[in-house]
């Protein structure tokens, strides 16, 4: 069954539809989730989140082609509330002692990048870990951040200059 008429079959109450759309891009949503949440946990809540409110809100969906980029524009909102609720709760020092930087110390390079990456204003930290941890285009993350594609490529360009710099590359004194 083509994707258009699953949409179409989920609008009407159609659970299992709606379940197959999901699977069908079960990694790519885990995937999208991970960059923002950094782990297993709160990538999997970020994900429930996200079928709970495809679920509640699927009717209102207008073009069933745009399915895939309305919901991974969901999810990136459910992880941001997520985030947002879980700074409120926990002090940020905790959460890099805790976070990815853990799991990913057998690797000095991943970690050295994770902490200079951290130093970025956060509208560039999302457009980087969106173009080069998921390969994303510009046009899609445009619609999944609401924003033009011009800033989404203006925010990748400034946020790989500050991150060059950070690193010390191109002339730049390492700090």
């Amino acid at each position: 069954m083509d994707m258009e008429t699953l949409v179409r079959r989920a609008k009407q109450g159609d659970k299992d539809a709606l379940v197959r759309l999901i699977m069908d891009k079960q990694s790519d949503y885990y995937k999208l989730a991970f960059v923002y949440m950094r782990n297993k946990e709160d990538s999997l809540d970020a994900m429930a989140d996200m079928i709970i409110t495809l679920y509640e809100k699927i009717h209102q969906l207008k073009k069933p082609e745009t399915f895939y980029s309305w919901s991974k524009t969901i999810l990136v909102n459910r992880c941001k509330k997520l985030l947002k609720d879980r700074s409120k709760l926990v002090r940020l020092d905790a959460i890099k002692d805790h976070g990815c930087v853990a799991e990913l110390k057998e690797n000095e390079d991943k970690i050295i990048l994770g902490e200079h990456l951290s130093k970025l204003n956060e509208k560039h930290r999302e457009v980087i870990r969106l173009r080069y941890f998921l390969g994303l285009d510009y046009k899609t993350m445009s619609r999944i951040l609401k924003i033009p594609v011009g800033t989404v490529k203006s925010r990748i360009h400034t946020g790989l200059k500050s991150l060059k710099k950070s690193l010390g590359g191109d002339g730049y004194e390492r700090n």
